[in-house]
Parts: C-alpha cells; structure tokens; sequence
C-alpha cells in the first residue's frame, strides 16, 4: 500500500512515520511518498525519518519530491498536511489580528478566516489533481483549518476526503481514563465542528458516566480541559468543552494575554523550527543527530502548547499526562486500516453532515463519532444541540461557507462578510480593517476583489 504526504517536509511527519513502523500487519502501507515544495525541508525530514526507520527491516521505503503529480501517482492513500504562507504566515495572521484586539489563533477567529481564505485555493486545486492524478486513492486531511479545508476538498472528491483532529481523541482518552475506563471500551459521545465540539456523555458498559465526573470537583480538575475551564463552568455546561472553546468562552481575557506575551505562537514556533530544520538539514549528519532534534523539538513544542490560555486559567505548566502521544498519527493509522482493511473501527471525524445535525445542511462538514468500513466514514446519529451550541456551531460555519464562497468568487465583500460573521469579530469596520492587513501581507490573497 503506497501513502503519499502532501506537506512531507512538516514538522508533524515523524509522528504518522513512527505508527507506521509499528504496523507489521499484512497489507500495511510499504512506501511513503513526501511532496512539499521546499527541498531543503524535505532533505531535513527525511533524514529524521531515516533515523527512525535504522535497524528496522520493514520499514516502509521513503521517496522525496517536489513534484506533486508524480507524488500522487500511484497513491492508495494521500495525507494533506500543508501550510500555505508558512510559519511566517500564521505569525502575521496572529499579529495582524491582535494589533485589532482580536483573537489571531490559527483556526479560531480572525486568525483562522485569514488562513483559510489563503489555504482553501490550494486545498481545491490539491483535490482536482487526486481526483485526476489518482481517483482511487482516499484522502485523510491534516491541513487546517481542517473543517473548512476538509469541505472545500469534499466539492471535489465526496466523501473520498476525511478530515482528522487529536483534539476530540486526547479529550475523550482523558475522560475515559479518569472514570476507570479503557479509552477503547467508552462510547464518546461527542459533536460541533472541527475544534468547536463538546463531550456530552461518555458510555462504559451503556452507562453514561460523565454525570458522575461532572459532580467531582477534584477529578473535573485534575486533567487539562478541567483545569483550563474550571469545575463550576464545567457543571454549569453540563459537558466537557474542546480545549478550543477556551477561545470563546474567555476570549477577552485570552486576548489580552496574547497581546501581553512576548512574542505569539507562530512566531515562537517560527523561530523554533527554524533552528530544527537548520541542524536536521546539516551537510553528513552523524546518524541520529536529526531525529535527536526533532525529540527535542517536539518537547518544547508540546510543553508550551496553549500556554497563554492556562495562564489565563492560572493552571501553570502542562502535567505530564497532557504531554502524551498518540493524536494524529493513532487516528490517521486506525481510519487507513479500516477503510484498506475493512477492520471496523469508531472514530471521531470530520465528514460531511448527511443530516446528523439538523441545524445544518447535507454537505456541511462537521465533527462527530463515525463507524468507518471499507466504504469511508459514516457519522452516527446524535442527539440535538442544545441552544447555545447551537448558536455557536451556526455562527462559525456561516463564517466558514463565506470563506468558501470568497475563495471561489475572489469577491472581497464575500470576504470581508467571512470576518464579520465570526463571533470573536465583534465590528465590521474591524472586519475591513482585518482584511486590508491580511491582503497586505499576504500575497495569496491578492484574488481577492
């Protein structure tokens, strides 16, 4: 089975390599193709993955290229993992937004409508060359904004593209652990959008248990999403929150801590990889010295993940707990298996809605539990939203649809709509404003009319 990786020079790559690794089964994927149109990132990342693949007899074969049909050729599954503008990007997005006192995270508010307004072009002519380059081959999806991204490939390839997040995973591995449970013994009942999603009931043995987590104040913060919202917030929902809802529910206050820290996160990760990449792509390496960087990378990475948000909630540093593996590169190797080997599984994703929520439309993307086979992802039925996810779900997918339609129009007044839209952008002015610093900045959005 042959995966190809669009984005193969990224930082997350190790990860899907090293499940992979662990994979002896028959049928398993035999050769990785990377695609990323920076040689120099591809050249660093696969000597980390040569690294890992040392003494391993099967390890699947890695080829590198800068060409994306020949990276597409022959593929049964692609992974997209892209970036479009970079680090350097997503650290303008988050500057440019704060300068408005606004939220500029990745895929949360302003931030995330001016990355997809730049990604979701590359994301559909990505899909047009899958479906022509290699109809058969299934698409999982890693780029972000994931659900927005995911529903501007879906245009193109239906159902063929599934969208994959480690938040809900992490989230529902923390709970279940919590109430004595094996995270593959629980039912998760869990439902939004890519991060904007709630767990509101976990099942062990048909009993709902979350009831008896949400009445411990001990437990409820004893892991990261408890600790970030805090026991009485918690109760009052009367559901466990997406670590990414901490955005919403304390923006103002995660707001001004961003404006007050030294430097925001693309920057700091900007400027963190950019060291890996220069040691990982040194001239005659001595063998493990690039995967050794990535270790170290990878850790500093995950020890300040959200840090803005937990000083706001005055938790301090992540336990170790909230340091574990196995997001991403778990789902991704569990969604292939069961698709390329019919071995069912149950796995949080995003697809396209099909009528599960009914506050939304068919080919909405969303974020629910899915029993996925040899045919691709189905969503399960899930109970309503209550009213107020229901306003937030809403809100951000019309923002969203207008990012679609911006991209697909080039109308700047499509655009603009996109950022007034979003419940974190509280101003039209703002929106414009937001808009003409964006367009400044970044030369993939000079469609835009």
């Amino acid at each position: 089975m042959r995966l190809t990786i669009l984005g193969g020079g990224g930082f997350r790559v190790p990860l899907v390599y090293g499940a992979l690794l662990g994979d002896h089964a028959e049928g398993r994927v035999s050769h990785v193709t990377l695609y990323d149109e920076d040689s120099g990132r591809l050249r660093a990342m696969a000597r980390v993955l040569a690294d890992q693949a040392a003494g391993i007899a099967d390890a699947p074969a890695v080829t590198a290229t800068t060409d994306l049909d020949e990276a597409l050729r022959g593929a049964d599954f692609v992974f997209s993992a892209i970036r479009v503008g970079g680090l350097e990007g997503r650290a303008a997005d988050e500057r440019i937004a704060l300068a408005e006192g606004v939220l500029g995270q990745e895929t949360v508010g302003a931030g995330g409508i001016a990355y997809g307004l730049r990604t979701v072009p590359v994301a559909r002519e990505i899909a047009r060359r899958v479906a022509r380059t290699a109809p058969e081959a299934w698409v999982i999806n890693f780029t972000n904004p994931a659900g927005v991204v995911t529903e501007a490939m879906a245009e193109e390839l239906g159902d063929r593209v599934i969208g994959i997040c480690d938040s809900p995973v992490g989230l529902g591995r923390r709970i279940a652990r919590l109430l004595g449970a094996r995270p593959e013994d629980a039912w998760i009942d869990y439902v939004g959008l890519n991060h904007l999603g709630w767990v509101r009931g976990l099942r062990i043995g048909g009993r709902d248990e979350l009831p008896r987590l949400l009445a411990d104040d001990r437990a409820l913060e004893s892991f990261e999403e408890g600790r970030l919202f805090g026991a009485e917030w918690l109760r009052s929902l009367g559901a466990i929150p997406n670590e990414y809802l901490h955005y919403y529910y304390f923006n103002r206050d995660t707001v001004r801590a961003y404006q007050e820290a030294k430097q925001t996160r693309g920057a700091f990760l900007r400027d963190q990889q950019r060291g890996f990449y220069a040691e990982a792509g040194r001239p005659d390496p001595a063998p493990g010295t690039a995967l050794a960087a990535w270790d170290r990378t990878r850790a500093e990475r995950e020890a300040t993940y959200m840090a803005e948000n937990r000083e706001v909630a005055g938790v301090g540093e992540r336990e170790e707990s909230d340091l574990e593996s196995g997001g991403y590169e778990k789902v991704a190797l569990a969604l292939m298996r069961a698709i390329a080997r019919d071995e069912r599984a149950t796995l949080i994703l995003n697809v396209r809605n099909r009528g599960t929520l009914s506050v939304l439309d068919a080919e909405a993307v969303i974020e629910v539990p899915c029993l996925v086979d040899a045919n691709g992802a189905h969503p399960v039925a899930v109970d309503p939203l209550p009213l107020h996810a229901v306003g937030l779900v809403t809100s951000v997918k019309a923002a969203e649809r207008e990012v679609l339609a911006a991209a697909a129009s080039g109308s700047r007044a499509d655009a603009v709509k996109a950022f007034a839209l979003h419940p974190l952008v509280d101003s039209v002015k703002v929106a414009r404003r937001l808009l003409d610093g964006y367009a400044a900045e970044h030369p993939g959005l000079g469609y835009l009319r």
